[in-house]
């Protein structure tokens, strides 16, 4: 049996100190070991500890971690000497800042309660229907922590390829909005944009909220963080600004210049909704019911009562056909209808990426160009903007039918727009340049011809390859669209990376898959 003192460079409690907190059962000590899990909760003790022996846990159980007045719901792993001795725990790093765990602290760890909601997760996976008090039962479990990685998967794919009904889907997401805070604004109407994703480089949004803003609409924009793209909006705008803000901030610099560009992970507003894009991330899949309640549930929570859903459609996009489209349009309108949002959805083209970078700073970089109105600003994000943000401001009233894309032109052109976002980002924390990549390397045509197509799986792979979005600086910059006549040698594009073995993975990739069909 090891030595139940503290391992070598114990900077916490006194060794008798700790060894004495350790005789209560199910007490250990905190030691910080900084180990990262991403987002997943994990506490490590001593296989031979008491609080193992005494409660029977093994590997992988889950149990309950408290220290002082926070706890959580964390998965066990066994880690012997000499990292940890007897008396100790750690906890990964997402864990410890969740718990403000120190040094010397002392930790309580019990078995977690048990899941009844479990049973309805079974019987989903088995093809049955859940009633609202069985979604909620699950969300409120995820909400609250309990769901280990292995339980949200499971949930995740149970609900893919249409095995959700309407009515399931209007209940999962009255289940994520019941999960967390609701906003409210002293405005008749609350103005968002949406994009359902699946299309590198389509970064409109903070040009459709600047120009929004700028016509005195208000738009309180919380994005989420990409979860099978090389960049969300949340991400893209951290390459710019502040995007960390609580329910407090957010509402402060609402009222000071009409809008903002948060991360809603932030917030907690539907915070089931960010448990299930982490885990949707790692498996890179969309559900369909869980798509419209993650978009929908967020609205609603953020208080808006206009949402503006762009959809792009192309052979390789998200959304790959009209039919998709349509029982897509059929589920977020009823289920908007549920809760009173009006919504309209846009179709527009999905069939190759918009703006020339991909990546969370390279996409910046584009939506500096457009808000700027310089020269080189690429021509299909300023366009694709404009439409968007015409809809907008006649699907809002403030401007006439047939006129909204023209008042958008004249509020871009004339600087109210960069301007409007020059605030917004100073009142967030401050507009900063976004970074740019230590490695790069292009890849070449290999012979002549016209570009009749731009696969966008393949680029947005390529992107996240080479670092995307983990790493802002890395993605991928477009030099051809489609249509465009090149020469045998003449640059396709340009990989950003950070570190060189990301550089030469993405690289390989991109000669392996290549994204460009030149005939």
């Amino acid at each position: 049996m090891s030595d139940p003192s503290p391992a070598p460079g114990y900077s916490g409690l006194p060794v008798n100190a700790a060894v004495a907190a350790t005789r209560e059962v199910g007490v250990l000590v905190f030691r910080p070991l900084e180990i990262d899990t991403w987002q997943e909760h994990v506490i490590y003790m001593h296989p031979d500890c008491t609080v193992c022996r005494a409660e029977g846990f093994s590997a992988q159980a889950r149990v309950r971690v408290q220290i002082g007045d926070r706890s959580l719901i964390a998965t066990l792993t066994l880690l012997g000497a000499p990292l940890l001795s007897m008396c100790e725990a750690s906890l990964s790093a997402s864990a410890a800042r969740t718990l403000a765990a120190r040094a010397g602290d002392v930790v309580h760890v019990t078995h977690a309660p048990a899941l009844e909601s479990v049973r309805a997760l079974r019987a989903k996976i088995y093809g049955c229907h859940l009633d609202s008090a069985q979604l909620d039962g699950i969300i409120g479990d995820i909400s609250a922590g309990r769901y280990a990685d292995v339980h949200i998967a499971a949930f995740l794919t149970a609900c893919v390829n249409g095995r959700m009904s309407l009515r399931e889907t209007v209940d999962l997401t009255r289940a994520m909005v019941r999960s967390g805070e609701r906003l409210s604004w002293s405005r008749e109407v609350v103005a968002d944009k949406h994009c359902v994703g699946g299309l590198p480089g389509n970064r409109t949004t903070p040009i459709v909220v600047a120009i929004g803003a700028a016509a005195g609409l208000l738009l309180p924009k919380t994005s989420s963080r990409a979860i099978t793209s090389p960049a969300g909006t949340a991400d893209t705008m951290e390459a710019l600004t502040r995007v960390t803000l609580d329910a407090a901030e957010l509402r402060r610099v609402v009222e000071q210049v009409g809008a903002a560009l948060v991360w809603g992970g932030a917030l907690s507003l539907s915070p089931a909704d960010d448990v299930l894009i982490r885990v949707e991330r790692a498996l890179d899949i969309d559900s369909d019911a869980q798509l419209v309640a993650s978009i929908l549930s967020k609205k609603i929570a953020a208080g808006s009562t206009h949402v503006l859903i762009d959809v792009p459609v192309g052979p390789t996009a998200k959304i790959r056909e009209d039919s998709e489209l349509e029982r897509l349009h059929i589920a977020m309108v009823k289920v908007a209808h549920a809760f009173g949002l009006k919504i309209r959805i846009l179709r527009t083209d999905g069939s190759q990426p918009v703006g020339r970078g991909v990546g969370p700073a390279l996409e910046a970089l584009d939506v500096l160009a457009v808000l700027q109105c310089r020269p080189t600003a690429p021509v299909d994000l300023r366009e694709r903007s404009l439409l968007l943000a015409g809809e907008l401001l006649e699907f809002c009233g403030v401007a006439p039918a047939g006129q909204g894309q023209l008042q958008a032109g004249r509020l871009l052109d004339s600087g109210a727009a960069w301007a409007r976002f020059q605030a917004i980002c100073e009142a967030q924390g401050g507009l900063r340049t976004p970074g740019q990549a230590v490695f790069r390397r292009d890849l070449a045509a290999a012979r002549g011809g016209i570009v009749t197509s731009i696969d966008n799986r393949h680029i947005a792979r390529a992107a996240k390859l080479a670092g995307a979005p983990r790493r802002q600086e890395a993605g991928l910059e477009l030099h051809v669209r489609t249509g465009d006549e090149v020469a045998a040698g003449s640059l396709l594009c340009t990989l950003h990376a950070q570190a060189s073995g990301e550089l030469e993975y993405a690289f390989s990739y991109a000669l392996a898959h290549d994204p460009f069909r030149i005939q």
